[in-house]
């Protein structure tokens, strides 16, 4: 059944040439390309940059899942825009959306209308880019998403298991944006607005480009040039692509960044530094945005589309992860620094869920890449700017970080006060090592009990996913992660407060099989020990190295960057599925 909608055509931007005329355009300024169906919500990129620039007066359309496949018409069908194209792969990285950890190709998209694949080519962000620029070579494309911006320098392909050069040299775009990027995307488009061209642009924070001297290139103020080992030499040697992946992650872990500049070929990757964390008042404006938080009228008698139907009635109240995990690309993309929203601003958009059609009172999430990290920062910032750490909470939590959880607690309270909030459950994973293992003083100014016996007796939906990832301590210091004693001791916590309260509630861990240091005698160990416990062995994921991870490179190299340990890894197909098999078994 498709989805309802209450709003008119005009409620949505563009996407065909029939809608753009109805809107009395002659053309778009700018045209969004996206490997997702469109979806006006804030949960999906496309949307958020759409909606910007539509309320800087720019007129933008969308290009949803174009045929790459045929005449290529679909490319067309919306003309050439006055501005430029943006190009993103979507909200997933497409390699991972089509592939297994196996490299088997997937039966289902969740990002496409009845969740039917097909629909988006691997590596999309490059073979979009490739099509525009043979259709309309003198019209700017600048891409971005998780998968531009993943590959903005030298990385290694877990799928042609190959190092590759920046996806700016593979594409041929012109300019990559990298992480969440509001603020260059806005200030691109307000220069080439007013006839500013996009070649001159090169001090523009959070942007990559190629330059053929880097050393004619503008300046920036406060922000010394590193050059990394080149994509040639990476190649040659992985000791040279150790480094260069530890000079990034240290870099991108500072709050006063340099530019990178790594040489490809004849050329040179230029990796302006980022923007500064949007403020609240910043990061307010855009959830602010006049979404409809529906799929397009296009889809209306398609099937639903899986992720949205999944995230719809979901509220983000922050961006960024300072808990630093070898394998994700959470903080590569977002930053480690927490960025929140207001209370006013989140209340807001609870308020309008709750008067949706077919809304029944559940709030399904209120979290974001962590579901409890809201409002956490460092008491002093001038010691945040003297620190690269990845994590702020492993090895051991950072005597600096405030990770007070009364201004969560009290989010809680207020948004299930609301009118037509009947129930809210948290969705997004658990930091449970920020939670236990404290000691009463701690426990007490931080709020730490407080919060996690509103969450278990209050907020959870029959089972709360929590990721203690593995058992072994070699391998958690390897995944950043700390030990399995605090597994141990939130999952005492969790069951206690289920019997004093008479609830029926599950704790369900997730783990990683195949994962760099990992064996099958560890497997084994993981079996063994979770005998104890609640167990999901559906919920084991085998081990994908993905780019711009520490995890990836320690997988491709068989070295700790930051150590020079060499550790093995299962590689073949046949040991990394017996290594999952030790626990489905």
């Amino acid at each position: 059944m498709g989805c309802r909608t209450d709003h008119s055509q005009e409620s949505w931007l563009p996407t065909s040439a029939q809608e753009i005329k109805a809107l009395g355009w002659d053309r778009a300024d700018i045209i969004i390309i996206t490997g997702d169906a469109y979806v006006d919500h804030p949960a999906f990129g496309a949307a958020i940059m759409g909606r910007l620039g539509e309320q800087a007066g720019l007129r933008v359309a969308v290009l949803p899942q174009p045929n790459w496949r045929d005449d290529l018409r679909d490319f067309k069908k919306l003309g050439k825009p006055r501005l430029f194209f943006g190009v993103t792969a979507g909200n997933m990285d497409s390699m991972i959306n089509h592939y297994t950890a196996l490299k088997r190709i997937r039966s289902d998209d969740n990002y496409t209308p009845g969740g039917k694949a097909g629909f988006r080519p691997d590596n999309a962000t490059a073979v979009y880019t490739k099509i525009l620029k043979k259709i309309f070579p003198e019209t700017p494309v600048i891409i971005g998403g998780i998968e531009a911006s993943m590959r903005r320098l030298a990385h290694y392909d877990y799928w042609s298991d190959s190092l590759k050069p920046s996806i700016i040299a593979e594409s041929g775009a012109d300019m990559l944006l990298y992480g969440m990027a509001e603020q260059p995307f806005m200030q691109i488009a307000s220069l080439l607005n007013r006839g500013v061209p996009l070649k001159s642009l090169t001090n523009i924070k959070q942007t990559a480009f190629f330059a053929s001297d880097p050393g004619k290139i503008q300046s920036l103020k406060n922000s010394k040039d590193i050059t990394i080992p080149s994509f040639e030499n990476c190649k040659k040697s992985k000791k040279e692509f150790a480094k260069a992946f530890k000079i990034t992650e240290e870099s991108s872990n500072m709050i006063n960044q340099p530019r990178l500049i790594q040489k490809t070929g004849n050329m040179f990757v230029v990796i302006n530094p980022p923007y500064p964390a949007p403020d609240e008042k910043q990061i307010d404006k855009i959830y602010d945005l006049p979404f409809t938080r529906l799929p397009h009228p296009r889809y209306k008698n398609k099937p639903p589309i899986p992720a949205y139907e999944m995230i719809k009635h979901s509220v983000t109240l922050h961006r960024g992860c300072f808990g630093g995990c070898s394998f994700c690309t959470i903080s590569a993309h977002q930053g480690k620094f927490i960025t929140s929203r207001s209370a006013k601003s989140i209340l807001n958009e609870v308020k309008k869920i709750s008067k949706t059609a077919g809304f029944k009172g559940h709030i399904t999430d209120m979290g974001g890449p962590t579901a409890n990290m809201y409002k956490m920062s460092g008491f002093d910032e001038n010691v945040c700017k003297k620190c690269s750490r990845p994590s702020c909470i492993f090895p051991n939590t950072c005597k600096n970080l405030n990770f007070d959880h009364a201004p969560l607690i009290k989010l809680y309270q207020k948004a299930i006060s609301t009118e037509g909030i009947k129930k809210i459950t948290i969705g997004s994973g658990v930091r449970y090592d920020l939670i236990v293992k404290k000691n009463k003083e701690i426990s007490k100014r931080f709020s730490l009990d407080k919060y996690a016996k509103l969450l278990i007796k209050k907020h959870v939906s029959g089972r709360l996913k929590v990721a203690p990832e593995h058992i072994s301590e070699k391998v958690l210091r390897l995944m950043r992660k700390p030990s399995f004693n605090y597994y141990k001791e939130f999952d005492a916590l969790f069951r206690r407060t289920c019997i004093e309260n008479k609830l029926k509630q599950e704790l369900v861990p997730y783990f990683i099989s195949g994962h760099p240091g990992s064996s099958s005698d560890d497997m084994k160990k993981i079996k063994e020990v979770m005998s104890g416990f609640i167990f999901d062995k559906k919920l084991v994921q085998e081990f994908t190295p993905t780019p711009m991870t520490l995890s990836a490179v320690i997988y491709y190299t068989g070295i700790d960057p930051y150590t020079g340990e060499k550790v093995s890894t299962p590689k073949k197909p046949w040991k990394k599925r017996q290594q999952k098999n030790q626990l489905m078994s």
